[in-house]
């Protein structure tokens, strides 16, 4: 079983940037396939951003391609989560997930969660 806490939100205005970063423990993270979920007041949570277990594969929503950017460094045992031209509708709180690999799509199935961290943009 696998242990994942995130770090690195906070308040910034729209157009900043933040790195957003999911730190595991108990396990390697190598052994997953790693993913970003947000959720905003009164929504449902949504699927942000996903690699696969060996990097070769990345997934993002629409609403986020072109503006943020997943990576892992295996070394670490740390998933990122880069985020530039934030906008508004941005915050939410991130919440980093993995997943047995299985060949399933990355935008779902995850089996374990962290807590999640705040990110708000102001306008």
């Amino acid at each position: 079983q696998v242990q994942l806490v995130e770090s690195g939100g906070g308040l910034v205005q729209a157009g900043d940037s933040l790195r957003l970063s999911c730190a595991a423990s108990g396990r390697t993270v190598s052994s997953y396939d790693m993913g970003w979920f947000r959720q905003a007041p009164g929504q449902e949570r949504e699927f942000v951003a996903a690699v696969s277990w060996s990097a070769r594969r990345t997934y993002y929503a629409d609403s986020v391609k072109g503006r943020y950017t997943i990576s892992r460094d295996n070394a670490k045992n740390t998933v990122y989560l880069q985020m530039n031209s934030l906008k508004p509708e941005d915050t939410a709180v991130y919440v980093c997930a993995a997943k047995t690999p299985d060949g399933s799509a990355l935008s779902g199935g995850y089996d374990y969660w962290g807590q999640g961290t705040q990110v708000t943009v102001s306008s």
